[in-house]
Formats: structure tokens, C-alpha cells, sequence
């Protein structure tokens, strides 16, 4: 019985060294996927509260006393909406794993009549400010579910601009206008004896 020898042939030099820095470059881009992956997980897979906290650490968010986040993208000009005011927005609201569950381009909304969380970032902004607010579930709508796109629990997502807002008082002379002009849905048709 024989033995064949295979001579091994001498490695090239600087081999070992780019097999090293292929190592390194390896290690490198396995840390970076964990990291954005850990990161995703706070997004979509975190407790509420595990999520915010992350979120409060980011660059520019502020945390109100209530809990309310947000985010200031372009300041405003003037003086901040009230309670008792009417303001016409924009919104985008999305979900923490970024579905979209309700937008509109111009909308007037009491600043009192909305979820609270949305009632406080109102009040924060000024006339044509952009704002990004995460709503906690608590000050949004809670264990209540207002339909199949948004689930109990939820926190509210939101891009907003303040696009601009009336006092009650204005509101009411508005109305009033618009009742005496006949133009107001609901009231009554101008010419009705007894009305």
C-alpha cells in the first residue's frame, strides 16, 4: 500500500491579511443587522411603553408631563390654539408599524372635541408649524377600538400641520352668518313661516 503526497502549496502573501479584513468586514455588517433589527423589534415588537422610551431618546423628541411626544419638523408663527378653538389641520395617522389609519389634507376639528393627546400637540403648535406626535394609547383612544384598522391600545402616530385656527367667539359669528344666509346644513330653509 502506498501513500500519495499532495504537496500544499505555500499561501500567497497578504492572504491572511485580507482573510482577516474579510473577518472583520463580516463581524462589522453582522453587528449593523442586529443592531437594525433590535431596532425594528422596538418598533413593531416592543411593549408600548418599551417603545416610547426608545422613541424618547431620539434627537429632537419631547415628552410632556402627560406622557405625549413630539417632534417640532418646521415651527410655527403666532400664538397657540386654545381649547374652546377651531383649528383646520393636516394629518397623516399610522400605526407603530406604519399602516395608515386616516388622513386628511384640510380638516377644521374642535382642539377640545379630539383625543386628548391631539388636544395637547394642537395646543403646543403655532399657526403653520409641523409637528410629528406618538399619542401613549392612554391619551388616545385606550381600550376602545374605533374601528378594524386601529386596535385597542394603539399609540397614534400622527404628521400634523396647524394650518390655521379660530376663536369660538369667530366660530359662532361664522355660524351665525351662515344660519342667516341659509347656507347652514341642519338649519332651517330661509322662507318657512313659524321658524
Amino acid at each position: 500500500m502506498s501513500v500519495t503526497t499532495v504537496p500544499i502549496r505555500p499561501i500567497k502573501k497578504g492572504s491572511l491579511t485580507k482573510l482577516w479584513i474579510g473577518l472583520a468586514l463580516v463581524l462589522v455588517v453582522a453587528t449593523a443587522l442586529a443592531y437594525v433589527g433590535t431596532q425594528n423589534a422596538v418598533e413593531t415588537g416592543a411593549s408600548n411603553e418599551q417603545f416610547l422610551a426608545s422613541n424618547g431618546d431620539e434627537d429632537g423628541v419631547v415628552t410632556t408631563e402627560s406622557g405625549l411626544q413630539y417632534k417640532v419638523l418646521k415651527p410655527g408663527e403666532g400664538p397657540s390654539p386654545t381649547a374652546t378653538d377651531t383649528a383646520l389641520v393636516k394629518y397623516r395617522g399610522t400605526t407603530r408599524d406604519g399602516n395608515v389609519f386616516d388622513e386628511n389634507e384640510q380638516t377644521p376639528m374642535p382642539v377640545g372635541g379630539v383625543v386628548p393627546g391631539f388636544s395637547e400637540a394642537l395646543q403646543l403648535m403655532q399657526r403653520g408649524g409641523e409637528y410629528r406626535i406618538w399619542i401613549p394609547s392612554e391619551l388616545g383612544y385606550g381600550e376602545q377600538s374605533p374601528g378594524p384598522e386601529l386596535p385597542a391600545n394603539s399609540i397614534l402616530i400622527f404628521d400634523v400641520t396647524l394650518l390655521d385656527f379660530i376663536s369660538a367667539e369667530q366660530m359662532q359669528a361664522l355660524q351665525q352668518q351662515m344660519q342667516q344666509q341659509g347656507g347652514m346644513p341642519g338649519g332651517p330653509p330661509p322662507g318657512i313661516p313659524g321658524q
